[in-house]
Parts: structure tokens; C-alpha cells; sequence
């Protein structure tokens, strides 16, 4: 969702930086590309851990939710064509949304996108036991939409989540965002490569398939 959906890694990093600011903590360069992929739990620890904020997991992750979520309805991030893209694709196969927002997030990004009616899953990375890379939420949505990994694809921005689609035995559609890029060697990893969600359409996953 994030970075393939909406346009959020920004948001994320502001509301994480100044949490982490006020509350007496650090924020030297790379924190929120070290952050990106990892669950709820993995990212409040590393923020209490790594970066000093004096405040307990489950206030850390509260705090940066309520936060993202009233500048998501103030303004959603929504990238060009996504929209498009998902129509286009729900016409054909099922989809699912496999991210590391928290379900609170996720929930409502796809209510305030008028997207939710086109997905038949959606699985937050805080809800298996781990984040990205590992392969655990991408697992997790082919089973809840009752479809072998292998038979799925996955459409990415980041080196993290490239690299968990691909452990999990996905076909991996990259559109890396040009503000937090994926490595080369993760991108190496993908079926295919689009510039845009523009170019997201059902002959493009067939496509990604057949190079499989």
C-alpha cells in the first residue's frame, strides 16, 4: 500500500521524526529507510531502542497512527492512476493488500481512496510474525485469498518488500518510487519493471508471469 497505493513514506518519516524529536529521542540520517518494511512491532522497538524515544511500544505506535491517519484525512496521498490501476486489475483477479501499515491505516486509506470494495483481503505485517523482507505477510495474503504463492503477483516499490515478495515465491511487478528508490540488486529480484501504476494493467501481470 504504501508507496504503491499512496504516496506516504514522507508522511511516515515526519510523523516518526517529530515523535521522536518531542519526546526527547534521536533521528540521524537512514531512520526511516531503515524502518521501511519492518511491522508495528519491529519499528515501535527499533524507535525505543535505536533511537531513544522513552515511551513504551504500544504508545509509540499509537501515537504515529492517530498521527498519520489525521493527515491521511485531512489529504490522502493517493498516487496518479492508482485507482485506474486497481479497477483494472479487480475486473480480473482477486487482490490484497499486503502491507506493513497497521490495519487502523490500512482500513482507512482504502475507505478514504474508495478502494476497499476491490480487495478480498488485506493483511497488516503486524499480524504474522514478521516483517519485511521475510516472506510472512505476502504468505499470508495468498492464503487468505486461498491461492498458492506461486500462482500470485505482487506489485512493490522497496527493496524490503521486493525482497519479500520474492521469498515468498511471487512473480514481482516493481514501480520504485524515485524519493526512497529500491536497490538495484533488489530490483534485479522483479519480473518486470514499470515507471508509473500507469503501465499496470492485466497484460502487464501476464507479462511478469510468462518471465517466470
Amino acid at each position: 500500500m504504501d508507496g504503491v497505493l499512496i504516496d506516504s513514506e514522507q508522511a511516515w518519516a515526519d510523523v516518526r521524526e517529530q515523535l521522536a524529536r518531542e519526546s526527547g529521542g534521536r533521528w540521524p540520517d537512514g531512520s526511516q529507510q531503515a524502518m521501511m518494511g519492518m511491522s508495528a512491532p519491529e519499528w515501535t522497538r527499533y524507535m525505543r531502542h535505536e533511537l531513544g524515544v522513552p515511551l513504551a511500544p504500544g504508545e509509540i505506535s499509537q501515537q504515529v497512527v492517530e498521527r498519520l491517519a489525521a493527515r491521511y484525512r485531512e489529504r490522502l496521498p493517493l498516487l496518479p492512476f492508482a485507482r485506474e490501476a486497481v479497477a483494472r486489475l479487480a475486473a480480473r483477479w482477486p487482490l490484497a493488500v499486503a502491507s506493513s501499515s497497521n490495519r487502523p491505516l490500512i482500513e482507512l486509506v482504502l475507505e478514504l481512496g474508495g478502494l476497499a470494495e476491490s480487495f478480498a483481503a488485506t493483511v497488516s505485517s503486524g499480524e504474522v510474525p514478521r516483517g519485511k523482507p521475510a516472506p510472512d505477510v505476502y504468505l499470508e495474503a495468498a492464503g487468505r485469498l486461498g491461492a498458492d504463492p506461486r500462482a500470485c503477483a505482487a506489485v512493490e516499490d522497496s527493496t524490503n518488500g521486493i525482497r519479500a515478495a520474492h521469498a515468498a515465491g511471487m512473480r514481482v511487478i516493481a514501480v520504485p518510487r524515485p524519493d526512497y528508490p529500491a536497490a538495484r540488486e533488489a530490483l534485479a529480484l522483479a519480473a518486470l519493471e514499470l515507471d508509473s501504476l500507469a503501465g499496470l494493467t492485466q497484460r502487464a501481470v501476464e507479462l511478469a508471469g510468462s518471465t517466470v
